[in-house]
């Protein structure tokens, strides 16, 4: 069994590592060293989803990435190996809710910087989280 699972490790590293190629199930089950039929019913049991699944994870998950970083939505689909701007946007939304641009928009806030720098793309969650806060209230120089 232990020599099992080690096989559909590798595939398992193969997606994360290669998410940005074009991975089918008979490239990841000889890479497993098993049929196509077995590489698949074992995967799902060993890890409780599709190859398939992992696959479309990995790449939103690195998608999610750039976009933070700022890169426009159709870079962020070539970047994570994939070709059809239409199914990737869809594949994003139905998997997060909001389609990239909107996931971008809230990943990412203008934030302004002191020390010359009129603004500074911080991603939003992080400037939630560590930013000064004013809870609602008028900042300095309000109502001036």
């Amino acid at each position: 069994m232990a020599a099992h699972l080690r096989r559909l490790l590798r595939a398992h590293d193969r997606i994360r590592a290669a998410y940005d190629e074009p991975l089918t199930i008979d490239a990841l089950a000889e890479t497993a060293g098993l049929s196509p039929f077995l590489f698949v019913r074992s995967f799902g049991a060993a890890f409780g989803r599709t190859p398939h699944d992992l696959l479309i994870d990995v790449r939103l998950d690195h998608a999610k990435r750039a976009l933070a970083r700022g890169v426009s939505v159709t870079e962020a689909c070539m970047a994570v190996g994939l070709s059809s701007l239409g199914s990737f946007s869809t594949m994003f939304k139905r998997r997060t809710g909001v389609s990239p641009a909107s996931w971008q928009r809230r990943a990412r806030g203008w934030v302004p910087v002191v020390g010359g720098i009129p603004q500074l793309w911080i991603p939003g969650c992080f400037a939630r989280m560590f930013g000064p806060s004013n809870f609602g209230e008028a900042g300095p120089g309000a109502g001036e």
